[in-house]
């Protein structure tokens, strides 16, 4: 009979790796963002992860003072949109704060509160298999770097994704490097530096943000004076802003304002090679959506989308996208057949994108909202994205 032989004994072995963890911290400063697996009620999850962020920070508090926290709004990680959700986060954060905070205020994020704050509370959540993950961090205004961190994990179905006006409003996703960072940040390991782009744009995101409270409040004209002025400011070359324009001269009637601006939104995403539009078409059909209310900026749209394609010269790969609602072979033949209607609008305003487009369906695949509720909660899943593609890979070699 064989004896298994037993691994050689390591004494103190587990000491030593938990040695190495504690000297690998001290010395980078750096900590593992700490993510929960418990998926709890949203209002508990947020409370949770709020008092293990401000545990975190209570050592860089000195008793008796105060220290002054500046929220920039969370946004949902996966569309870069501001929510009913969102907006529940925030106030059951602020909240937590103001009641066990030890002297912590939070303010607004507007310009004045931003040039006297010690601290910079960036916050997300991000959709997960199993919920709706919350990420908090504090960043040190002094140094830049992330002070504190924390994550929870909330049930799906307590999280409101309803779109706000402006989020509800827009023709594209608002996915940039400016939103790229403000996630980055919210999810970065304590001791470790904040996104720089995003630090580098907070200033002027500060006016975007005071203008897109005025555009949800319907005061168009006071928030595109506030749009422009972002877009003069250093770091306002960004989808928010440029969107913001055309939103609001939309809304105004200024319709050669809009098409232009639309133009530059469509030329962003080009130059970054990716686009999003947010086309809804009726259930089951290619046909767009009944309500002109919705659907009458289309052609606007794709004039421009082709102008900018044919201007540029780059080639396209159209791909088509579905909610989840239906089955998978279902969603991927509509989503296909959506793609190919599109190219095929595109290809009547410049026939020259004949060469140089293609269509693909992804079904419900890459869902961003994935409710399947078809409405405007999820309209982000039934979009036509316009992906910048090497023209060699089209059929026709991508000729002119």
């Amino acid at each position: 009979m064989q004896v298994a032989r037993r691994a050689p004994a390591r004494p103190f072995h587990h000491l030593y790796c938990l040695f190495g963890a504690l000297l690998a911290i001290a010395l980078t400063g750096c900590a593992t963002p700490q993510r929960s697996a418990e998926v709890e009620p949203f209002d508990q999850a947020v409370v949770r992860a709020t008092d293990a962020l401000l545990g975190q920070a209570r050592g860089l508090v000195q008793a008796g003072s105060a220290r002054v926290i500046v929220a920039d709004p969370s946004i949902d990680a996966s569309s870069g949109q501001q929510s009913a959700g969102t907006q529940r986060m925030d106030r059951t954060v602020a909240a937590r704060i103001a009641a066990t905070g030890d002297g912590m205020q939070v303010q607004p994020f507007q310009a004045a509160n931003l040039s006297r704050a010690d601290f910079l509370l960036a916050g997300t959540l991000a959709r997960e298999e199993a919920g709706v993950r919350i990420n908090l961090a504090l960043v040190d205004l002094k140094d830049g770097r992330i002070a504190a961190q924390t994550s929870a994990l909330a049930r799906k179905d307590e999280v409101d994704m309803t779109p706000l006006a402006y989020y509800r409003d827009s023709p594209v996703l608002l996915r940039d490097e400016a939103v790229e960072g403000l996630v980055r940040t919210s999810s970065g390991a304590r001791g470790t530096r904040a996104d720089a782009g995003y630090l580098a744009r907070i200033s002027t995101a500060t006016v975007v943000n005071d203008a897109t409270l005025l555009y949800n409040a319907g005061r168009y004209r006071e928030a595109l004076v506030l749009y422009r002025r972002a877009a003069a400011a250093p770091g306002g070359d960004q989808i928010r802003v440029l969107n913001g324009i055309y939103l609001t001269t939309f809304k105004l009637g200024q319709t050669a304002e809009a098409e232009e601006a639309f133009g530059r939104v469509v030329a962003f995403g080009i130059a970054n090679r990716q686009l999003g539009v947010k086309f809804l078409f009726n259930p089951g059909s290619t046909e767009f959506w009944s309500d002109p209310k919705v659907t009458n900026a289309y052609r606007l749209w794709l004039r421009q989308i082709a102008r900018q394609g044919t201007g540029a010269r780059v080639c396209m790969e159209v791909v088509g996208h579905s909610s989840r609602t239906g089955t998978e072979e279902i969603n991927d033949s509509l989503s296909l057949r959506r793609a190919q209607y599109i190219r095929q609008r595109l290809v009547a305003e410049s026939p020259g994108l004949a060469d140089r487009t293609k269509a693909s369906g992804l079904g419900s695949r890459q869902n961003l909202v994935g409710t399947g509720t078809d409405d405007v909660v999820d309209a982000l899943d039934r979009r036509v994205e316009f992906g910048i593609v090497e023209c060699g890979t089209l059929p026709g070699g991508g000729k002119s």
